[in-house]
C-alpha cells in the first residue's frame, strides 16, 4: 500500500506543496509502437496533463504498422507533444522529479525516438531518467486509480495487440510470468480477422481497430451461436495462450460463407454480426480458461499472501467490455476482486509510463540517481524478472470451467 502523503519519501528532485502534502511530478514518455504519448502525473495519482498523438489513421490505410514511417511520425510530433503537455499541466521542466520513458519491449525504431528525447531533456534540465518496461506499466496502471483497493501482490492479465501474458505483480521490476502467448496476441488476431472479414468496407468501422469493430458488430447479432470455434490448447494444463488457431478457423469460416453467398471481392458476408459474436465468445472463453487455471494455481500456492485475491485486466484489449465482464464474472466465482484501468488508460499512453516512474521512486527513491543515462538502451523484446511457466505446467491443475456470460 502507499505511504500516507505526509510520509512520502524525500525525492532527489523538487517537490511542491498541495495543501499539507508534498507532491512530486513525473513526466512519462511512451513511443513503443505507433502512439506518441506524453503525460505528467504526481505522486497522489493526479494526472496533470495527458497528450496522445495517434498514428492509427495513417497506418490503417496500409493494413498494418510500417516501422520506419512510425519512427518518422514520432520524430515529427514528439517535441510539440511535450510542449503541449507542459502547457496543459501549467508546470516548468524544473518542477519535474524525473523523466520516465519506455525502453522495452516494442518497435526499436519507435522506442529510440522516445529514449533520445528523454535523454535530451534529462541532460538539459539535469533530471534523473527512469527506464520503463512497457508491459509492467500496463500492469501497474490500475493502482494509480485504485490506490487503496489494489495492493501487492496481485494477478494481472495483460492483453493487447502485441502481448497476452498472465503474471503475478509484486512491484515495479518484480513480476513473475505464469503464462504467455505462443503465437498471435488477441488484439493482433482481432485486427487480422476484421481485415479478412472486410469490416473496413462499412463506413462506421473504417477507422476503428479490429477489436473495437468486432465488439460493436457482435452487439447486434441475431444468432450468436451460428459460428463456433474449437478452443485452443484445450488438452494442455498450463496458462499459455494461442490465438493462431482461432484466427485460422475464422479465415476458413469466412471463406466458406463467402462461397455459399457468392460474396463479391469488395463485399462482406451477410451474417457478419453473428460471426463477430461467435468469435468474441471464443476469445473470451479462451482467456477465461487460462486465467481460471492461473487463479487456482495462485490460490493453491498462496501467492496472494495476506492480500485479498485480486485480478487486474490491462492492455488495449481490456477496453473490450464483453471480455472484461466475462473475466470479472470468473473472478467473482473465486471471491476475487477484479479491476481494469479507465478505458482512457488501457491502451498505450504516457500516463502509465509516468505512473511506473512514480512507483519506482516510491520503491527506491535513490534508484534514479544511480542510473547512467548513457547506458540506458532500448530492446525490442523483454521478459519479466521471473518465470513460473514450467511449474504451472508441472502442477497440471484440472479446472471445472466457469461458463461465460
Amino acid at each position: 500500500m502507499y505511504a500516507a502523503a505526509s510520509q512520502l519519501p524525500k525525492y532527489p528532485a523538487p517537490c511542491s506543496r498541495l495543501g499539507q502534502r508534498l507532491v512530486s511530478y513525473m513526466l512519462g514518455i511512451e513511443t513503443s509502437c505507433d502512439d506518441t504519448g506524453i503525460a505528467i502525473v504526481d505522486t497522489t495519482g493526479r494526472v496533470h496533463a495527458n497528450v496522445l498523438e495517434s498514428q492509427q489513421k495513417f497506418h490503417t490505410r496500409y493494413g498494418g504498422i510500417i516501422p520506419p514511417r512510425a519512427q518518422d511520425l514520432h520524430r515529427a510530433r514528439i517535441a510539440a507533444a511535450y510542449e503541449r503537455c507542459l502547457e496543459q499541466a501549467q508546470l516548468q521542466p524544473e518542477q519535474l522529479a524525473g523523466i520516465a520513458v519506455t525502453t522495452h519491449p516494442g518497435l526499436p525504431l519507435s522506442l529510440i525516438v522516445g529514449l533520445r528525447f528523454a535523454r535530451h531533456l534529462a541532460r538539459r534540465h539535469r533530471k534523473p531518467m527512469l527506464p520503463v518496461h512497457h508491459m509492467e506499466a500496463h500492469a501497474l496502471q490500475a493502482r494509480m486509480e485504485h490506490p487503496t483497493e489494489i495492493s501487492y501482490p496481485y494477478l494481472c492479465l495483460l492483453i493487447s495487440g502485441g502481448h497476452s501474458q498472465l503474471a503475478m505483480v509484486n512491484g515495479p521490476g518484480r513480476l513473475t510470468l505464469l503464462g504467455e502467448t505462443l503465437d498471435d496476441a488477441p488484439g493482433e488476431a482481432f485486427d487480422k480477422i476484421a481485415r479478412r472479414l472486410r469490416l473496413y468496407v462499412l463506413p462506421q468501422y473504417r477507422l476503428w481497430n479490429g477489436g473495437r469493430a468486432i465488439e460493436h458488430a457482435a452487439r447486434d447479432a441475431k444468432n450468436p451461436t451460428a459460428f463456433e470455434f474449437p478452443l485452443p490448447l484445450a488438452q494442455q494444463r498450463n496458462c499459455n495462450f494461442s490465438f493462431a488457431g482461432i484466427k485460422n478457423n475464422s479465415f476458413r469460416a469466412i471463406r466458406k460463407q463467402e462461397r455459399e453467398e457468392r460474396t463479391p471481392p469488395d463485399g462482406i458476408i451477410s451474417n457478419y454480426r453473428d460471426f463477430c459474436a461467435g468469435l468474441l465468445n471464443a476469445v473470451s472463453r479462451h482467456l477465461m480458461h487460462r486465467t481460471q487455471r492461473a487463479l487456482e494455481y495462485c490460490l493453491e500456492r498462496q501467492l496472494f499472501g495476506a492480500a485479498p485475491p485480486t485480478l487486474v485486466i490491462s492492455g488495449g484489449v481490456a477496453n473490450n467490455d464483453a471480455i472484461f465482464e466475462n473475466l470479472k464474472h470468473l473472478a467473482s466465482a473465486y471471491n476475487c476482486r477484479c479491476y481494469r484501468p479507465s478505458k482512457l488508460y488501457c491502451s498505450d499512453n504516457g500516463v502509465m509510463i509516468a505512473w511506473h516512474g512514480i512507483e519506482q521512486l516510491l520503491q527506491d527513491p535513490k534508484q534514479s540517481l544511480r542510473l547512467d543515462i548513457d547506458k540506458i538502451d532500448v530492446a525490442g523484446s523483454a521478459g519479466f524478472q521471473q518465470s513460473m511457466i514450467a511449474d504451472v505446467e508441472l502442477a497440471a491443475i484440472k479446472c471445472k470451467w466457469i461458463k461465460a456470460l
